[in-house]
């Protein structure tokens, strides 16, 4: 409870004043005084409420009822993202128009000067043409370059969200990445596991989203099936019949999962029993043998902070035999810096959506040392994921959802 309270002070520290200049930006700058203005403003104050909306009330009256809200809050936040991007980037441009003193338009000579109006003049009983220049009645330097950088930022958001939210909701991109450990015997020389991870069962997700993945894994024939944490968002009793169809995946030697931290939100013991029910090998910090490859699986840190659990590397690798290789399960790649000391010849992560809408992926990069892909965590291998769904806005801009098949090869 009191963790939640923390969170929803810091979304409104934070959300608080992106929609203040946004409001200025978009509704203040563009409109003059009168009922336009107001009738925005009022729409804008509820924005921050669908918001608000989209982070309580699946906690509050479950997952399904508050979808439409959900849906409608977690676009808006998606939108915000872009719109403050691109209008912070607008920002040096504007203000060094706002300073020229040169008017609009295209005159005689180049020189700018909206429309040109004719005066008599008289001088020594003589009539002469005296040209004046004035801009556009009811126009403003102000108002028209505020509403072009808003009409820009508009469409810019709107084409990324909609660009996004097409890949977030179609179907995840087949990777395929062969990693050679020294200590692979040469009889698993192209041993084959099928990684999934973050795939969030929610309020915006359906039983289709599931068979979709099930039936994607299915069809990389893989040896083992990894599935590294945050299956889902919302409790077992609303969210059973869509992970339902887990109970189809195929494998010669089973399929495994570790605790990702929104299994801590979501009740992770009775997730636990529901995965084990649906054909899962849950790995709490222990260690299994297969085929003469240690596999070993530790719980999410998330649960050292919230349920008395967490990683325990001592139980899961500390007494394992040093010349077999280890593959790892962890949800978070950070936890590598503490695997490295246990000599782990591959970890296995998700977490990071790849960034999910770049350019998160440079605040990711803050807490996590991989965020994509391939990487090397002081002599720990460390690939990650992208995971096969998405969390908050149903959008991916630049990190496609994907399920990646690691084929192990002998050095």
């Amino acid at each position: 409870m009191l963790q939640g309270l923390i969170f929803l002070g810091l979304v409104l520290l934070v959300v608080g004043p992106i929609h203040w200049y946004l409001w200025r930006r978009l509704v203040k700058d563009t409109t003059q005084p009168g009922r336009a203005r107001r009738l925005a403003t009022i729409g804008f104050l509820m924005l921050p409420a669908t918001l608000l909306s989209a982070f309580i009330l699946p906690r509050v009256v479950g997952t399904k009822v508050s979808f439409a809200l959900s849906l409608i809050g977690y676009l808006w936040l998606a939108l915000l993202f872009y719109l403050l991007l691109t209008l912070l980037a607008l920002e040096v441009p504007r203000q060094i128009l706002l300073r020229m003193k040169a008017p609009f338009g295209g005159g005689p000579g180049g020189q700018g000067g909206g429309s040109g109006m004719v005066e008599p003049a008289q001088s020594a009983g003589t009539i002469a043409p005296v040209i004046t220049q004035t801009e556009p009645k009811g126009v403003e330097r102000r108002l028209v370059l505020s509403r072009g950088a808003a009409i820009f930022a508009g469409l810019t958001a709107v084409g990324l969200v909609g660009y996004g939210t097409r890949t977030a909701l179609g179907p995840p991109v087949l990777k395929r990445v062969q990693i050679p450990l020294s200590k692979l015997p040469r009889g698993l020389d192209g041993y084959k596991i099928a990684l999934v991870s973050d795939i969030h069962l929610g309020p915006l997700t359906g039983v289709a989203h599931t068979r979709r993945i099930v039936d994607s894994i299915n069809g990389m024939s893989a040896d083992m099936i990894a599935v590294v944490g945050d299956l889902v968002d919302g409790s077992v009793e609303e969210l059973r019949d869509e992970a339902a169809p887990l109970r189809d995946l195929r494998s010669r030697d089973g399929a495994f999962f570790v605790t990702g931290n929104h299994e801590y939100f979501s009740g992770a013991e009775e997730w636990l029993a529901e995965v084990g029910r649906l054909g899962l090998r849950p790995l709490r910090n222990e260690r299994l043998d297969i085929r003469g490859l240690d596999l070993a699986g530790v719980d999410d840190v998330t649960g050292g902070q919230m349920a008395g659990g967490g990683p325990d590397f001592v139980k899961a690798l500390g007494d394992r035999d040093l010349s077999k290789p280890v593959i790892l399960l962890a949800h978070q790649p950070v936890v590598a810096f503490r695997a490295a000391k246990y000599k782990v010849d591959l970890q296995l992560s998700g977490h990071t959506h790849g960034g999910q809408m770049k350019p998160f992926n440079y605040i990711a990069r803050l807490q996590q040392p991989i965020i994509s892909g391939l990487g090397d965590v002081d002599g720990t291998k460390v690939y990650v994921t992208n995971g096969a769904g998405f969390w908050g806005p149903p959008v991916r801009v630049g990190a496609p959802p994907d399920i990646t098949l690691v084929e192990l090869r002998a050095a």
